[in-house]
């Protein structure tokens, strides 16, 4: 990985927001292509402290790709996005920007929780082994301390009595839920959701999004990629719909759902609702 300037462009020279001013998340033009694919065009958006956006929008539209981006997973060709102020991936000396170290990276990243549509644990672990490895290993807290910690968020996604079970012995919405305390235990100051729920049968979705919910409700700052609309509806307090790698049109979730104003919009929303 390069360290060097980067070909970003435009916006990306301009100056950050310190630490806890502003947005939570404030994303500026910003593009990614995969060779000649371009994926995502132009894409700003902001995230305020303690807000749930929703992003919804069809297959390809360059959701997940967008919310990769914000942990810089994925980097962005051009255009910037920031996280509590702070460039994300990036570092601004002089007029251009220089790509961080990994080291550097790593360390933004244990400040974003995400949460993929695959649970993604370790399956020679116990729920509980999987929810306090990272505190443990890049933390380097104490043995007890975590396993507290654990413990007291496994409760949090009603799980403590599976503390010692391993995954293979969970159904799919107890792994994820697993997955989201795992998430929790890097006390993140942001929470991403790649489509949670829908490598789940439908029974059960519910469990996952009441964890969501109650997440939400607590005041943490949370972007949710989904398909449930009821949970975006309910839970966002802004819902965005991207198609082709824009976004189409934004706006309180409720307003969107019930009386989109853009056509691509009318079209999507007429097919799942």
């Amino acid at each position: 990985m390069s360290n060097g300037p980067t070909a970003l462009t435009g916006s990306a020279l301009e100056a950050t927001g310190g630490p806890n001013g502003g947005p939570m998340v404030k994303a500026e033009k910003v593009h990614k292509s995969f060779g000649h694919l371009q994926v995502l065009k132009g894409v700003s958006l902001e995230v305020a402290r303690k807000e749930v956006l929703c992003i919804i929008g069809p297959s390809g539209s360059g959701k997940s790709t967008f919310l990769r981006c914000i942990n810089h997973l994925e980097k962005v060709d051009a255009g910037r996005l920031s996280v509590d102020g702070e460039l994300v991936g990036y570092r601004q000396r002089g007029g251009r920007l220089y790509e961080l170290k990994e080291s550097e990276i790593a360390a933004q990243r244990r400040e974003i929780g995400m949460v993929f549509q695959r649970f993604n644990l370790f399956s020679h672990m116990t729920a509980l082994e999987n929810v306090i490895e990272a505190p443990m290993r890049v933390k380097r807290l104490a043995k007890g301390t975590c396993h507290d910690l654990g413990m007291s968020l496994l409760e949090k996604v009603g799980l403590e009595d599976k503390a010692h079970s391993y995954p293979s012995q969970l159904s799919g919405g107890q792994q994820q839920r697993v997955a989201i305390a795992r998430a929790l235990a890097m006390e993140p100051k942001l929470m991403l959701f790649d489509e949670p729920t829908s490598a789940l049968d439908p029974e059960l979705v519910g469990e996952v999004l009441d964890v969501m919910r109650n997440l939400a409700e607590s005041g943490m700052t949370m972007i949710v990629v989904t398909h449930e609309m009821g949970f975006a509806r309910e839970v966002g307090d802004s819902l965005v719909f991207m198609d082709g790698g824009v976004v189409v049109e934004e706006g309180p979730p409720r307003e969107v759902i019930k009386n989109p104003q853009h056509a691509r919009t009318q079209a999507f929303l007429s097919k799942v609702l």
